[in-house]
């Protein structure tokens, strides 16, 4: 773990039952970065990402978050330490309205909630347009901004946020993206990002390609997006 590290992860084994997923994954992000996580399907990036955050518990080695080790943490634990998951389920309260979803984001927030809403709606300015329906009736990305959203309303350190424009338009995609950017610069975040596109990749300060459970590549995001591997096993050469 180096010096300038904020969330390390160490030699971590990590998988379901008798079946590993992750194999002796080392990963560090530094405080401030855009970190982004890429590969293949069913590489083992999701599990990562939960690994990190006690939801599944690795089997072997550590994580460490601004020098403490949180290795046994559960997810609850983790969200005290002011880290943020939003997952690809896009997990959202749908018979309750937009306000309201955002309004529970803030449950752990100890500032001024509106402070946190009027920079998500210079973000997502639609969702100030919807704030009384219901979020099951929302849009795909509208949905999806409301996930993201709810997940900045406690304004966290970290930032991790699995697959954010899984199964959007190719429109939608790019703003979602340039939304989480945006983000990023006002709000002084660190990113962790599980993304299958170039746009995350060329913005992203740092990346990791993983590959069968194990990180085969960690570089700058643009010279992650000019390496062989990536375009061989990842963007099929």
């Amino acid at each position: 773990m180096s010096d300038n590290s904020f969330l390390s992860v160490e030699d971590v084994t990590s998988g379901y039952g008798m079946i590993e997923v992750l194999f002796d994954i080392s990963m560090e992000v530094e405080k401030g970065q855009f970190v982004v996580l890429i590969g293949p399907n069913g590489a083992g990036k999701t599990t990562l990402l939960r690994s990190i955050m006690g939801i599944v518990p690795p089997q072997k080695g550590r994580v460490y978050h601004s020098g403490d080790d949180v290795t046994d943490l559960n997810p609850e634990q983790m969200l005290q330490r002011n880290i943020s998951y939003v997952p690809q389920e896009r997990n959202i309260f749908a018979e309750m309205s937009v306000e309201d979803n955002l309004e529970m984001g803030a449950y752990s927030y100890e500032g001024d909630p509106e402070e946190r809403l009027e920079l998500i709606f210079q973000v997502f300015p639609i969702l100030k347009e919807r704030l009384d329906q219901e979020a099951g009736t929302l849009s795909g990305g509208q949905r999806q901004m409301l996930a993201i959203s709810r997940g900045i309303m406690m304004e966290p350190e970290l930032l991790i946020l699995d697959e954010p424009t899984s199964g959007l338009q190719p429109n939608l995609v790019t703003d979602v993206m340039d939304s989480i950017v945006e983000l990023q610069e006002k709000d002084d975040m660190t990113i962790l990002l599980v993304a299958q596109t170039d746009q995350a990749i060329r913005e992203a300060d740092f990346g990791y390609l993983i590959r069968s459970g194990e990180i085969v590549l960690g570089t700058e995001g643009d010279k992650l997006l000019e390496s062989d591997e990536v375009m061989d096993l990842y963007f099929g050469g």
